[in-house]
């Protein structure tokens, strides 16, 4: 399950960073994944990896039996679906793996824009629940990390805090201009962690959250002190606020 939402998630991140069209075959993806992941997956797997993210683009499902009938191979569409379930049965992705893929082949260079945000469905009676980090670029996310979170719901410090250490660990703080981020992701040790780790961040607010000024003492809701802006208006604040501590 986890493999295929995490294919799923990246079919068209990977398709459109490398500028490929599913029409023109799976040859020309295989042979980026080669020159990318050549000495880290065997080629029978790279192989079977370009196969799998053009049939995703193609058929649009993760049914094993009609990506089994997208595969671009003279095999009969019967070994195609073995080899799908072989693959899903025996083998464990590497999913940092991948994260250094896209992070090669993204069209820009870092310092980079990051997004962190957290996307939700059911699947029957189970919950997907995915924590993602990206980064951004003419307006496109592309994610580079992810966590299946294994409930519903927000995510906790810990698990955003993991999931930066990792972007740090795999491509360095250096490579980060900012971090863009919701209104779920609030609260004090978050934000002392950023701090301390000197990330820039963007993070919105909810506009019932109560704002304190230190330099007046006075208190007033968020949505207050821009309430007189028109559609399309900014206001910047240069003091120092608190806001949840």
């Amino acid at each position: 399950m986890k493999f295929c939402i995490f294919i799923a998630y990246y079919q068209s991140v990977i398709m459109d960073t490398v500028n490929l069209k599913v029409e023109h075959k799976s040859t020309q993806l295989i042979s980026i994944l080669s020159e990318h992941l050549s000495g880290k997956m065997n080629l029978a797997r790279i192989k079977f990896f370009g196969l799998f993210i053009c049939a995703l683009c193609k058929v649009q499902t993760v049914c094993f039996e009609k990506l089994a009938t997208a595969f671009e191979t003279n095999a009969a569409t019967l070994s195609s679906l073995r080899r799908i379930q072989r693959f899903m049965e025996s083998y464990i992705l590497d999913t940092e793996l991948i994260a250094q893929l896209v992070f090669k082949i993204l069209p820009h260079e870092p310092p980079y824009r990051l997004t962190l945000d957290r996307t939700n469905w059911k699947f029957g009676e189970t919950d997907i629940n995915i924590l993602a980090l990206a980064i951004v670029y003419q307006g496109v996310a592309f994610p580079v990390l992810i966590t299946v979170l294994d409930r519903a719901g927000n995510s906790d410090t810990q698990e955003r805090i993991e999931i930066m250490n990792r972007y740090i660990r795999l491509f360095g703080q250096q490579t980060i201009d900012c971090l863009l981020a919701d209104r779920e992701f609030v609260g004090k040790d978050w934000i002392a962690y950023l701090n301390h780790n000197k990330i820039r961040y963007h993070i919105r607010i909810r506009e019932n959250f109560y704002v304190d000024d230190p330099r007046t003492g006075k208190q007033c809701k968020a949505f207050w002190m821009f309430a007189d802006l028109k559609c399309g208006q900014g206001r910047a604040l240069h003091r120092i606020y608190r806001i949840k501590g």
